[in-house]
């Protein structure tokens, strides 16, 4: 009696067995992983329910059996997904009418630690943004790291080589918990400057410039790019100055020119290039205090940082900007299914918005005393909520039909928002508002913005 009731009793046991939770999955076609995605799950006897990124998901469990159906939100099938569950783990086929391929999930085990902060000393550096690479160290979010990285060339804090050049980056970091979807946010508390020299290019690139000018142009060939940099003072100056730039001096800005992720859909590109991860953005606001926002697209995020700059101008109009090594300190934080779509920047002043290749290109029109901006991304139009009309009679870009760079706002002092193009960066185009939080915000009194307070989806 006694076995006959444990072998009625032992299938309803195991139909018990809780799937709820976050599982992370990924579809298999060819011996080839792809669409990496995170699960959420709810059992609730031999029910189970769940999402999968704009999927809803609709089946039963029985024993280590699993079978799920995934639905468009216009309520039509995707596909049919059956699975053997075995512990943490998941695997089985997915069928798309008359295409069948493989899937498997792993579930996320959530542990609770405090915030760490980790000091990375690298030694090992990669000119490829990529997936495939090994991750350098494992974080968490909430995780602080201080490390360092070369300049552009491959030099140290010491001037020794320690890579080839191209922008070779530190990291990659893999973020515990990160999944294509997400948002990875890191904010900069750190980009110091640690040696006393930089180098920079010896002439205009021929893509800042008109073909013209560029050909018929008389360049110094004995022009001498490197220069000294005076930590203490904040200032930098040639090492070998001609006689007409014997007391030509710049104050120096320390900022990356390179924080990005791994690319999507499993690509890999050069250190110089740049895109929806971020990448070689040569941004000169990505200075310390600023908070990078971008979007995951591969497992664990894998975060490279590099290319330090002492100065930069409105994009590397010599192919270069004072090129030198840095010290480096990131806290990274993680947005759970909420994606950017694009790099995002901020600091306590402004909120900042970088686009690749027209990607956010802005139509600006003048009237009525009024400016607005009308951007083609409907990403940037949410993040930003610019108003229609500004009240007052502020003018937001300008008064009449042009574009304004970065440089040009400067010189007129007071701007809610400035709209900056990069020729020589890969056609970069980068909108920067007031934050209404912000003291600057004061030089517009009586002025009522209409703009989120942060860059990152809530």
């Amino acid at each position: 009696m006694t076995r006959a009731m444990l072998f009625v009793f032992l299938p309803v046991l195991a139909a018990a067995a809780d799937l709820t939770g976050s599982w992370n999955i990924k579809l298999v076609r060819f011996g080839e992983e792809f669409g990496t995605a995170r699960v959420e799950l709810k059992s609730e006897g031999t029910k189970v329910t769940g999402t999968l990124n704009e999927l809803k998901l609709e089946g039963t469990s029985n024993a280590d059996q699993l079978s799920i159906t995934a639905i468009r939100p216009d309520g039509s099938p995707w596909a049919k997904l059956d699975g053997k569950v075995q512990g943490d783990d998941i695997a089985g086929t997915v069928k798309q009418g008359a295409d069948e391929f493989a899937w498997k999930a792993r579930r996320v085990v959530v542990t609770a630690a405090a915030p760490r902060t980790h000091t990375f000393e690298p030694t090992v550096f990669h000119r490829v943004f990529s997936g495939a690479i090994a991750a350098a160290a494992r974080i968490h979010p909430g995780d602080t790291v201080r490390t360092t990285t070369v300049d552009a060339g491959g030099f140290d804090a010491k001037g020794t080589r320690r890579s080839m050049g191209g922008n070779p980056e530190t990291g990659p970091f893999y973020i515990e918990g990160a999944m294509p979807g997400d948002t990875l946010s890191i904010k900069f508390h750190r980009i110091r400057l640690n040696r006393d020299s930089a180098r920079s290019g010896d002439r205009i690139v021929p893509s800042a410039v008109t073909a013209n000018y560029h050909r018929n142009a008389k360049f110094d060939d004995k022009f001498d790019s490197e220069w000294k940099l005076d930590r203490a003072a904040g200032t930098a100056r040639l090492a070998k100055p001609t006689d007409r730039l014997k007391n030509f001096q710049v104050k120096t800005q320390p900022m990356l020119g390179c924080v990005g992720v791994a690319p999507p859909a499993n690509q890999a590109f050069r250190s110089g290039w740049l895109g929806s991860w971020g990448g070689n953005m040569d941004y000169n606001g990505l200075r310390e205090g600023v908070t990078v926002y971008l979007p995951v697209y591969q497992e664990g995020a894998l975060l490279f940082v590099g290319d330090g700059h002492a100065l930069e101008g409105d994009g590397e109009l010599n192919g270069d900007a004072l090129e030198t090594s840095m010290d480096v300190e990131f806290t990274v934080n993680l947005i759970r299914g909420r994606s950017t779509q694009g790099p995002r920047f901020e600091n306590d002043d402004f909120l900042m918005a970088s686009g690749i290749a027209n990607s956010q290109a802005a139509k600006i029109f003048f009237g009525c005393g009024c400016a607005a901006l009308w951007g083609r991304s409907p990403d940037l139009q949410r993040d930003l909520q610019i108003p229609h009309g500004l009240a007052g009679g502020h003018r937001l870009l300008c008064s009449r039909l042009r574009l304004f760079d970065f440089r040009r706002q400067r010189r007129s002092g007071d701007r809610l928002a400035d709209l900056e193009i990069c020729p020589t960066q890969q056609h970069v185009q980068r909108f920067r508002v007031l934050r209404e939080n912000s003291p600057k915000m004061r030089r517009f009194p009586g002025f009522q913005p209409r703009l989120c307070r942060r860059m990152t989806p809530q």
